[in-house]
């Protein structure tokens, strides 16, 4: 009898034999419709992350189709971050756990192919973070809280210290600090994703010179931290939309070659800004 250790997910691969479905009905497409059944699996909470699916021939006989089929559907689903294939003694089909940061990929993708503008990030950008903050002067803790104020110290710092590419990923990291503290997991991801893009974006305007930073930025991040401990939602929203549309306007001059997906209104434009061509 073997002695052979037991790895994560392994217990449960014959169990998931007898759970999935057998000969199942497959359209032409039949790597696509394999997809499909496998995420139809996760849905219905089948498989879990770090799940290993049977052997690769007994999974074709179960899904009744060729191996060749099943291999490019795998293939398709680690691509999609949905699988890791592993090679070896203890390899096989794994389930993962979620990866946010496809999010970002997507997005950025569908950015430089022109299926989405700048515009349209931005703009969206600017309604998502008005519910953050009124989230956030809902929900932050002291903790919350107390870590923005420690980001706002070393962009201070990092002011002073004319290092701002450094303060330029501290500005960015704000913005997920602020998501944090609405304690919605969803918005972290949107918020992620957008700040990954635009913080490359920022760094080709600064970098070329298109843009300098702002030199009010700390000012700007305490008077809005004055509103949100306050737990002034209004006046909090107010702050973060006028700072943010100074900023994308900026941004509408990066070069980048989009096309916008539908016809949109402009932003509405903050009330006399002193520093609307600065970078936060």
């Amino acid at each position: 009898m073997s002695n052979r250790k037991i790895k994560p997910g392994e217990q449960r691969t014959a169990k998931l034999s007898t759970m999935l479905p057998v000969k199942a009905e497959l359209t032409p497409r039949t790597f696509d419709s394999i997809c499909q059944k496998v995420r139809d699996l996760l849905a219905a909470g089948t498989l879990k992350p770090g799940d290993k699916l049977p052997a690769e021939r007994q999974l074709a006989e179960q899904f009744g189709v060729g191996r060749s089929a099943l291999r490019e559907a795998l293939r398709t689903l680690e691509a999609s971050g949905v699988l890791t294939l592993k090679k070896g003694a203890y390899g096989g089909a794994f389930i993962r756990e979620g990866d946010p940061s496809r999010v970002t990929q997507v997005i950025q993708d569908l950015l430089y192919l022109g299926s989405i503008s700048l515009e349209n990030l931005t703009e969206a950008r600017v309604l998502i973070q008005d519910v953050i903050v009124r989230l956030a002067c809902q929900r932050a803790t002291a903790a919350d809280l107390a870590a923005l104020d420690r980001n706002i110290d070393l962009a201070e710092t990092l002011t002073k210290e004319k290092r701002f590419s450094e303060r330029l990923e501290a500005s960015i990291e704000f913005y997920r600090l602020l998501a944090a503290a609405a304690h919605n997991p969803v918005l972290s991801i949107t918020v992620d994703a957008m700040a990954d893009i635009l913080l490359s974006v920022l760094r080709i305007l600064i970098s070329t010179g298109v843009s300098k930073p702002r030199t009010d930025l700390i000012e700007v991040r305490r008077a809005f931290m004055a509103r949100l401990r306050a737990r002034d939602a209004d006046g909090a929203a107010a702050e973060m939309k006028a700072h943010l549309i100074s900023v994308h306007r900026q941004l509408s001059r990066a070069p980048i070659t989009t096309r916008p997906s539908a016809k949109r209104r402009p932003l509405e434009r903050p009330a006399k800004r002193q520093n609307a061509m600065k970078l936060g």
